[in-house]
């Protein structure tokens, strides 16, 4: 069975087409820098090899661009579009309503369209997604993997705020939780390397966006992401964590109208309010060279990140790995070097050596005698949605 994966981002997607149930990956590839004039696109099989630098303007460019590559006379992998037998989409909120893999109906595109104001900066492309993959492969299923899924087993003093109770009865404000479909295959792969199914896991999710998961037993029971995907780490252009009456104070004091000062917290914050850049690579490029900005934003990043080590390292009374995954967490060895640094109190001692290498697959950064494993982890959310795309079509067939 051949199952599409798109996996859109909140300036990226990222594809695959995977034949189930080997698990092989006929093609993937990667839209990057979604809105700019020099936007990157990558097309891989296994014999041809495609990466450019386009101006993409939209997801729904970038869909397009990925739909007539894989039916290309040329270098497609399919010759018609009817031999994509499933397509599986990554879809960031499932508010209450979806706790697990669903077959996309007029009722479900309806209901992911009303969560667009919980995850503004994603929700409307994966809903984009599912609308364009319905018109140029009409006939493939259509599953949605949800990421708020795998963390419905945070318990209740993890996942309420504490606002009034009626708030959570009647409109269910609470964590959610995101990048679930990450957490669970990065937690999984490291718990089956370790081979240790009784574990206290902490996955460090460090990309565009960015989230820490509390993982005990291969069961989420913390999540730094909360209502919405914007709290906790600081990220690409999201806050993180702030003061709300900052909000009150920008509305009331500063000026500001609302919409404003809710654009300014989703995409004109994190790294990019710090230093102008929301690409972590182009962070860490003018920290190298004396920029003062970037360099405090590169300390402030690892910072949040240790305070959230600490604190889910105590809720969980205990600590055998933290896990970076993603493309900052499985790239940048000087964010991991500046997050591991002065953690010995809790058994995190890393291999500088180690951290520097760059090799495939799971490698282990720690050295010989830390009392906690330090792990890259390669993640793979399309896999992830194969498996369970493939699993439920397979069920109701």
């Amino acid at each position: 069975m051949k199952i599409l994966i798109l996996n859109s981002g909140s300036s990226s997607i990222k594809y695959q087409l995977i034949d189930m149930p080997s698990e092989e990956v006929l093609c993937k590839g990667l839209v990057e820098r979604i809105g700019s004039k020099e936007a990157l696109f990558q097309y891989k099989t296994a014999k041809v090899n495609v990466e450019e630098t386009l101006q993409i303007n939209t997801h729904k460019q970038g869909l397009q661009h990925i739909a007539a590559l894989l039916v290309d006379s040329k270098k497609g992998i399919v010759g018609q579009a009817n031999e994509i037998q499933v397509i599986g989409h990554r879809v960031v909120h499932g508010g209450t309503t979806f706790s697990a893999p669903t077959m996309v109906t007029p009722f479900v595109k309806d209901k992911i369209k009303d969560l667009f104001a919980l995850a503004p900066l994603h929700n409307p492309h994966n809903w984009e997604g599912l609308d364009l993959a319905e018109e140029i492969f009409p006939e493939a299923k259509q599953v949605a993997v949800f990421d708020t899924a795998f963390h419905q087993t945070l318990p209740f003093k993890a996942k309420k705020y504490a606002i009034p109770n009626h708030l959570y009865d009647e409109h269910k404000i609470q964590v959610y939780g995101f990048h679930g479909i990450s957490h669970q295959y990065v937690s999984r792969a490291t718990i089956n390397h370790l081979n240790k199914p009784k574990s206290k896991i902490i996955c460090i999710h460090l990309g565009n966006g960015c989230s820490i998961t509390a993982v005990v037993d291969g069961v989420s029971v913390d999540h730094s992401l909360g209502f919405t995907p914007a709290n906790g780490l600081i990220m690409g252009s999201r806050s993180g964590d702030i003061d709300h009456s900052i909000i009150f104070y920008l509305v009331e004091t500063l000026g500001y109208d609302l919409k404003e000062v809710n654009r300014m917290l989703l995409k004109d914050s994190g790294m990019k309010g710090l230093t102008g850049f929301n690409d972590l690579r182009d962070v860490q490029a003018a920290a190298e060279k004396g920029d003062i900005a970037s360099d405090l934003a590169l300390e402030m990043n690892a910072y949040r990140i240790k305070k959230y080590i600490g604190a889910y390292a105590t809720a969980m009374n205990g600590l055998d790995a933290i896990v970076f995954t993603a493309g900052v967490g499985e790239n940048s060895s000087e964010l991991r070097k500046r997050v591991c640094t002065g953690m010995d109190f809790l058994g995190i001692l890393m291999d500088d050596g180690a951290n520097e290498k760059r090799e495939a697959g799971i490698h282990e950064l720690h050295t010989s005698d830390s009392p906690v494993k330090i792990l890259v982890v390669p993640t793979n959310e399309e896999l992830e949605i194969a498996k369970q795309s493939f699993k439920l079509v397979s069920l109701i067939t």
